[in-house]
């Protein structure tokens, strides 16, 4: 009994399980892009409502030093709560779906994005202002077509980082069962450690981040043009 036991556990081990099997790939199509398609959208979602939130708290923390602090340390705050916990803070009022994931991506989000777009506000010059000014711009026109044209170039560098960080951050999601390409990470660790599977969802995350990076970094070159003039 104790040999076919261990007879078993030999044939198991021994059973092929390459890291990488492109037949895995092509007779899971569908279930990898429907994994995918949920990694795209919910990172997307959550730095553009990280972006919404983050300018006006930058604006806020510009406003008056005294505000910085707060804002500043609240955000940090939120991202080091641990991710478990911050789904069960959030799942009773959301349940087991994609909002959690959503909700708790956006806050984390928070802490890289309000520092970079207040640094690119606070990195306009005073000068430039006052310039603005005396031409008879009013605090809105002043922001629209001076301040944030100038700052974009630290905007754009906040939204790369956080998007990075999202990509990494929504495979968390496999706890309520929304992690995109988490799930076949974890898929693969429950199908008595399937390489292949795992490696493709890390290597489907890590791709998405660098696609993701590349075309932000294009968006950036084509959105502030003199900024490639000044560098050179």
């Amino acid at each position: 009994m104790l040999s076919a036991a261990s007879g078993d556990a030999l044939a198991v081990d021994a059973a092929p399980n390459p890291w990488f099997d492109p037949s895995y790939v092509t007779s899971n199509w569908e279930p990898i892009l429907g994994y995918l398609g949920e990694h795209v959208r919910l990172t997307v979602a959550a730095v553009l409502l990280g972006a919404v939130i983050a300018l006006p708290l930058a604006l806020l923390a510009r406003r008056s030093r005294w505000l910085a602090g707060p804002v500043l340390g609240l955000s940090t705050l939120i991202y080091t709560i641990p991710s478990l916990a911050m789904f069960a803070f959030v799942a009773p009022f959301t349940g087991l779906s994609a909002t959690t994931v959503l909700i708790g991506l956006v806050l984390y989000s928070l802490v890289i994005l309000v520092r970079n777009f207040l640094a690119g506000l606070r990195s306009v010059p005073a000068d430039v202002r006052e310039a603005a000014r005396g031409m008879g711009y009013g605090p809105g026109r002043l922001l629209w077509q001076v301040e944030l044209p100038l700052a974009l170039p630290a905007f754009m560098a906040g939204l790369r980082v956080a998007t990075v960080s999202t990509v990494a951050l929504t495979t968390v999601g496999v706890i309520v069962g929304h992690g995109g390409l988490g799930q076949l990470i974890v898929g693969g660790f429950n199908s008595n450690f399937y390489r292949a599977e795992i490696v493709t969802g890390a290597v489907g995350c890590v791709l998405l981040a660098l696609l993701a990076d590349l075309l932000l970094a294009g968006a950036e070159r084509m959105l502030t043009p003199w900024a490639r003039q000044v560098r050179s």
